[in-house]
């Protein structure tokens, strides 16, 4: 593939379509496969799905079986590398370019200065920074036994809580997504705390902080996060309240508050249709959910606005906003 400019995808968002044209711009990219999905049109032919995206963003692009890359797509797995060519262009409204070549970065290629850099997506906070606070989060618990659990758990997991994405595509889905939306969790109750008296603070603190444990677990890949066997087979509510468990059984928390923090971990998801084991019954565990549903929800705007191209007025719809985003700030 002849060298040229590369673009990161937030700068080919931002590419005008020529007036007049029907070709759209050229562009070449680094880029990683983060999904292909195989699917049958009306007429029973087989396409491809694919997302590709750097960290600055991500599009999909139907690849159609009558494309010369189509066996080339299918036989990516996610987490490729690859340097790609093609053309802007647009389906429903959303960035869905034609792609006219693509290439299997070579071991020195990737090797190369700033390339892994600058395809893995993190948040921008630094990890160790939000590390450090989740730790002083965990010893501000007062009650003993309940701050003996919750250090267990993050010592049985080691490295994976602080890489760990909180999702696959939804919010925080990226590297260290999970530490940050946790960290935010644990700012957003300390905060709130003061205002409901009713909500015993070490429960809810610990509930916020083990919360997702068990995504560290139910996700696996370092550049392209998927769902493993367990997950797939038990989820990350049930395979966390495993975890808290038997963290709270080793550290002899008594039986009344273990069944109050094991409760928040299977209903944080709020609703049974979004996954959760049971709805939420304790004070803990409601004030836990909403911060939850609350900084999930953020960390989607938050992620739109750090995403978007300039010039843009409103993201592409945000599944989990079932919504545009506005990305114009006031007065602009």
């Amino acid at each position: 593939m002849p060298d040229s400019v590369l673009m990161t995808v937030r700068e080919l968002k931002a590419l005008e379509h020529p007036a007049g044209s029907q070709s759209g711009r050229a562009f070449s990219a680094t880029l990683l496969v983060r999904k292909v999905t195989a699917r049958t049109a009306k007429n029973d032919s087989t396409f491809l799905s694919v997302e590709l995206g750097d960290r600055t963003g991500s599009f999909s692009f139907i690849c159609f079986s009558d494309s010369p890359y189509f066996d080339f797509f299918k036989r990516q797995a996610e987490g490729a590398v690859l340097r790609v060519e093609g053309k802007t262009d647009y389906y429903q409204d959303r960035f869905s370019p034609r792609i006219t070549r693509a290439d299997e970065l070579t071991p020195d290629q990737l090797a190369a200065p700033g390339v892994m850099e600058n395809l893995v997506e993190v948040p921008p906070e630094d990890p160790a920074r939000l590390w450090e606070e989740l730790q002083n989060f965990v010893a501000a618990i007062g009650h003993a036994e309940l701050r003996v659990t919750v250090q267990a758990v993050f010592d049985a997991l080691g490295e994976a809580f602080k890489t760990s994405p909180a999702a696959v595509a939804m919010h925080h889905a990226y590297r260290h997504g999970l530490l940050e939306h946790t960290v935010h969790m644990a700012k957003a109750a300390k905060a709130l705390l003061p205002l409901y008296p009713e909500v015993d603070a070490d429960l809810a603190l610990a509930g916020v902080l083990l919360h997702d444990v068990g995504k560290t677990i139910e996700y696996e890949g370092a550049l392209a996060p998927r769902k493993s066997r367990k997950g797939i087979l038990q989820g990350h509510v049930v395979l966390g309240y495993q975890l808290v468990r038997k963290a709270g059984l080793k550290a002899k928390l008594d039986p009344d508050r273990l069944e109050r923090i094991e409760h928040i971990i299977l209903s944080h998801q709020g609703e049974i249709e979004y996954g959760a084991a049971v709805m939420a019954a304790t004070p803990e565990a409601v004030f836990v959910s909403m911060i939850d549903n609350l900084d999930a929800k953020m960390g989607m705007v938050q992620r739109a606005l750090r995403q978007a191209a300039g010039g843009e007025e409103f993201s592409e719809k945000l599944p989990g906003l079932n919504a545009p985003l506005l990305i114009k700030k006031p007065g602009d």
